[in-house]
């Protein structure tokens, strides 16, 4: 059988994995972390931004740790998320699994926006101004209609440029690391669906 690699995941299999907050934080540490870390470290990070505590208490991180080594260090080698050495107790997250699950692990701070309302509030702005250029409205109609909207245009392609290149979510990105392989069972192209 051959081996799937995350570019291979389904969208409702990466969010089966995101749905638990733990697995959510093994991936977000390892990201910040470079990528390899111990499975005792990962419970003792866990432990502590569950609890607000550092050190955390020891029943916590006892309970982190074997959640992780039973339950979801498991699932996500499974899927080729990361490389789990039971023997080390070592986790290593995979090149292309940032990438993979990247688009769908954005957080937004209390206070702060997501992409989808930015984009949700740059457009209906953008239609205002547009609408307001059009009837004549003062300081809009100076400068016509479609000139706001090549604008607004602007502004949400630059911001959706800036978005795919921060996330590194693009099918340039996606092609480059899988490349043009395809699957022997099939005979179809894994790099895109």
């Amino acid at each position: 059988m051959a081996e799937r690699g995350t570019a291979d995941l389904e969208p409702v299999e990466i969010h089966d994995v995101l749905s638990n907050e733990r697995r959510q934080m093994v991936i977000d540490r390892l990201r910040e972390a470079g990528g390899t870390m111990s499975a005792r470290d990962l419970s003792e990070h866990i432990a502590e931004r569950e609890t607000g505590e550092s050190p955390p208490p020891r029943n916590i991180r006892q309970s982190a740790y074997v959640s992780l080594h039973q339950t979801h260090l498991p699932k996500l080698d499974d899927l080729d998320i990361i490389e789990y050495d039971e023997s080390d107790k070592t986790v290593t997250l995979d090149e292309d699994a940032s990438q993979a699950v990247g688009v769908y692990m954005e957080t937004v701070p209390k206070y702060g926006i997501s992409w989808s309302e930015y984009y949700l509030g740059v457009s209906v702005l953008g239609l205002l101004v547009v609408i307001a250029a059009r009837i004549g409205a003062p300081g809009f109609s100076a400068v016509g209609a479609e000139v706001w909207a090549g604008a607004v245009f602007l502004l949400i392609a630059g911001s959706a440029t800036y978005q795919t290149i921060e996330q590194g979510s693009s099918i340039v990105h996606r092609i480059d690391t899988t490349g043009d392989s395809t699957s022997e069972e099939d005979g179809r192209e894994t790099g895109a669906d």
